[in-house]
Protein backbone atom coordinates (compact mmCIF):
# COMPACT_ATOMS: atom_id res chain seq x y z
CA UNK A 1 0.00 0.00 0.00
CA UNK A 2 2.54 2.73 -0.85
CA UNK A 3 0.13 4.46 -2.93
CA UNK A 4 -1.78 7.23 -1.23
CA UNK A 5 -5.11 6.52 -0.03
CA UNK A 6 -8.13 8.75 -0.30
CA UNK A 7 -9.49 7.14 2.68
CA UNK A 8 -9.15 7.81 6.42
CA UNK A 9 -7.74 4.26 7.89
CA UNK A 10 -6.84 3.66 11.82
CA UNK A 11 -5.37 0.57 11.91
CA UNK A 12 -2.80 1.51 9.19
CA UNK A 13 -1.70 4.31 11.65
CA UNK A 14 -1.85 1.85 14.52
CA UNK A 15 0.50 -0.55 12.34
CA UNK A 16 3.37 1.74 11.32
CA UNK A 17 3.27 3.23 14.73
CA UNK A 18 3.35 0.06 16.28
CA UNK A 19 6.44 -1.25 13.60
CA UNK A 20 8.63 2.26 14.37
CA UNK A 21 8.01 1.74 17.87
CA UNK A 22 8.88 -2.39 18.07
CA UNK A 23 10.78 -2.80 14.92
CA UNK A 24 12.48 -0.04 14.34
CA UNK A 25 13.43 1.61 18.38
CA UNK A 26 12.41 4.86 17.68
CA UNK A 27 11.63 5.22 21.59
CA UNK A 28 13.87 2.68 22.87
CA UNK A 29 13.71 3.42 26.18
CA UNK A 30 11.80 0.86 28.13
CA UNK A 31 8.26 2.32 28.66
CA UNK A 32 5.33 0.99 26.56
CA UNK A 33 3.38 3.72 24.20
CA UNK A 34 0.01 3.47 22.87
CA UNK A 35 -1.60 5.47 19.78
CA UNK A 36 -5.47 6.47 20.46
CA UNK A 37 -7.93 8.02 18.64
CA UNK A 38 -9.80 11.63 19.28
CA UNK A 39 -11.83 13.11 17.29
CA UNK A 40 -12.92 15.98 19.67
CA UNK A 41 -9.28 17.18 20.75
CA UNK A 42 -8.57 20.67 20.32
CA UNK A 43 -4.83 21.86 20.42
CA UNK A 44 -5.25 23.61 23.98
CA UNK A 45 -3.54 22.32 27.05
CA UNK A 46 -5.24 23.57 30.37
CA UNK A 47 -2.98 24.43 33.25
CA UNK A 48 -4.47 20.86 34.95
CA UNK A 49 -3.61 18.58 31.73
CA UNK A 50 0.05 20.36 31.15
CA UNK A 51 0.56 20.19 35.22
CA UNK A 52 -0.33 16.34 34.19
CA UNK A 53 2.44 16.16 31.57
CA UNK A 54 0.33 16.23 28.68
CA UNK A 55 1.93 18.44 25.27
CA UNK A 56 0.39 19.18 21.87
CA UNK A 57 2.39 18.40 18.56
CA UNK A 58 0.40 19.79 15.52
CA UNK A 59 1.55 18.42 11.98
CA UNK A 60 0.87 19.34 8.46
CA UNK A 61 0.94 16.01 5.90
CA UNK A 62 0.16 15.87 2.24
CA UNK A 63 -3.01 13.58 2.42
CA UNK A 64 -5.81 12.80 -0.14
CA UNK A 65 -9.52 13.81 0.60
CA UNK A 66 -12.26 12.05 -0.82
CA UNK A 67 -15.91 13.43 -0.48
CA UNK A 68 -18.56 11.65 1.05
CA UNK A 69 -21.60 13.00 -1.25
CA UNK A 70 -20.54 13.17 -4.52
CA UNK A 71 -16.97 11.10 -4.50
CA UNK A 72 -14.96 13.80 -5.78
CA UNK A 73 -11.17 13.57 -4.55
CA UNK A 74 -8.25 15.86 -4.20
CA UNK A 75 -4.92 16.01 -2.67
CA UNK A 76 -3.72 18.45 0.07
CA UNK A 77 -0.27 19.74 1.62
CA UNK A 78 -2.34 20.92 4.34
CA UNK A 79 -3.88 17.97 5.95
CA UNK A 80 -3.60 18.97 9.63
CA UNK A 81 -2.70 16.04 12.41
CA UNK A 82 -2.94 16.67 15.70
CA UNK A 83 -1.48 14.67 18.40
CA UNK A 84 -1.55 15.21 22.26
CA UNK A 85 1.19 12.87 24.08
CA UNK A 86 2.68 12.20 27.51
CA UNK A 87 4.77 9.77 29.30
CA UNK A 88 4.08 9.31 32.89
CA UNK A 89 4.99 6.08 35.22
CA UNK A 90 6.84 3.77 32.02
CA UNK A 91 3.37 4.44 29.85
CA UNK A 92 3.35 6.84 26.93
CA UNK A 93 0.13 7.75 25.67
CA UNK A 94 -0.21 9.26 21.90
CA UNK A 95 -3.88 10.90 21.11
CA UNK A 96 -4.52 11.76 17.52
CA UNK A 97 -6.92 13.70 15.42
CA UNK A 98 -6.65 14.30 12.05
CA UNK A 99 -8.51 17.55 10.66
CA UNK A 100 -10.92 17.36 7.58
CA UNK A 101 -11.81 19.47 4.74
CA UNK A 102 -15.40 20.27 2.72
CA UNK A 103 -15.73 19.47 -0.47
CA UNK A 104 -15.49 22.82 -2.49
CA UNK A 105 -18.29 21.44 -5.25
CA UNK A 106 -21.30 20.01 -2.40
CA UNK A 107 -20.56 22.68 -0.01
CA UNK A 108 -22.05 20.50 2.42
CA UNK A 109 -20.38 21.70 5.43
CA UNK A 110 -19.23 17.94 6.16
CA UNK A 111 -16.04 17.50 6.73
CA UNK A 112 -13.95 14.65 5.28
CA UNK A 113 -11.15 12.63 6.95
CA UNK A 114 -7.90 12.57 4.69
CA UNK A 115 -6.11 9.35 3.48
CA UNK A 116 -2.51 8.95 3.00
CA UNK A 117 1.05 6.90 1.49
CA UNK A 118 2.65 4.78 4.27
CA UNK A 119 5.41 7.32 3.33
CA UNK A 120 3.28 10.50 4.88
CA UNK A 121 2.16 8.16 7.82
CA UNK A 122 5.60 7.51 8.97
CA UNK A 123 7.13 10.98 8.44
CA UNK A 124 4.45 12.25 10.45
CA UNK A 125 4.78 9.45 13.54
CA UNK A 126 8.90 10.29 12.85
CA UNK A 127 8.33 13.96 13.55
CA UNK A 128 6.06 12.84 16.25
CA UNK A 129 8.66 10.62 17.79
CA UNK A 130 11.62 13.36 17.53
CA UNK A 131 8.98 15.49 20.07
CA UNK A 132 8.36 12.72 22.35
CA UNK A 133 12.48 12.27 22.76
CA UNK A 134 12.78 15.99 23.29
CA UNK A 135 9.74 16.70 25.12
CA UNK A 136 9.73 13.57 27.22
CA UNK A 137 13.32 12.30 27.38
CA UNK A 138 15.31 15.44 27.01
CA UNK A 139 17.33 14.36 23.96
CA UNK A 140 18.09 17.19 20.93
CA UNK A 141 15.99 17.11 18.14
CA UNK A 142 18.89 17.47 16.10
CA UNK A 143 18.75 18.59 12.24
CA UNK A 144 15.22 16.80 11.84
CA UNK A 145 13.64 19.45 14.57
CA UNK A 146 14.23 22.48 12.09
CA UNK A 147 11.72 22.41 10.05
CA UNK A 148 8.12 21.25 9.68
CA UNK A 149 8.01 19.49 6.73
CA UNK A 150 11.17 18.52 4.58
CA UNK A 151 8.96 19.24 1.48
CA UNK A 152 6.62 22.11 1.17
CA UNK A 153 5.12 22.20 -1.68
CA UNK A 154 1.79 24.58 -1.90
CA UNK A 155 0.14 23.74 -5.70
CA UNK A 156 -2.95 26.12 -4.72
CA UNK A 157 -3.96 28.72 -2.31
CA UNK A 158 -5.00 26.91 0.50
CA UNK A 159 -8.79 27.31 0.99
CA UNK A 160 -9.36 28.19 4.74
CA UNK A 161 -13.49 28.48 4.37
CA UNK A 162 -13.10 24.01 3.41
CA UNK A 163 -10.36 23.21 6.14
CA UNK A 164 -11.73 22.33 9.88
CA UNK A 165 -8.18 23.07 11.41
CA UNK A 166 -8.52 26.98 9.93
CA UNK A 167 -12.24 27.27 11.70
CA UNK A 168 -10.56 26.13 14.80
CA UNK A 169 -7.42 28.52 14.18
CA UNK A 170 -4.90 25.91 14.62
CA UNK A 171 -4.17 25.49 11.01
CA UNK A 172 -1.85 27.41 8.87
CA UNK A 173 -0.04 28.97 11.41
CA UNK A 174 3.58 28.72 10.50
CA UNK A 175 2.45 30.67 7.52
CA UNK A 176 1.13 34.00 9.85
Amino acid sequence: MSRSTAAWIPAFWLDIFDELLYDDNELDYGDVWTLNFNYNQTDEVTNDQRKRGWKVYCHNAYGHFQCGSCRKTWPSARAVLLFRYRLQKGRGTVIMRPYGQACRRCQDGEFDFPGFSRKEVEHALLRLFSKIRKNCYGEDEGDEGSSTSSTKVWTKPHEKSLCEACRQGICCQEDE
